[in-house]
């Protein structure tokens, strides 16, 4: 499956705008994704193992939020986008 990743998370990733990973499901996926990176897991997951509020993730046009969250189940050749929301001041 692949992963598309939004620029602000690409150094985390190679500078790659997209990744492929394993996973049969939303979670194994995004922890397939951040092995052995603790820092971008952070970014992701908050301490609870939970996507943060300002992290979306859709799979196709749907976020994952409402097809069962993390443990959403991906079709074969899915996609997931990455998303997060930027603040300024």
């Amino acid at each position: 499956m692949t992963i598309r990743m939004p620029t602000p998370l690409r150094g985390f990733v190679g500078g790659r705008d997209q990744v492929a990973v394993p996973g049969s499901t939303v979670r194994e996926a995004l922890a397939a994704l951040t092995a052995g990176q603790e820092a971008f897991r952070d970014r992701l997951f908050t301490t609870e193992g939970e996507l943060r509020r300002f992290v979306n993730v859709y799979l196709g046009r749907d976020d994952v939020r409402r097809l069962g969250g993390l443990e959403a189940a991906l079709p074969a050749g899915a996609t997931l986008t990455l998303m997060v929301a930027l603040a300024g001041g």
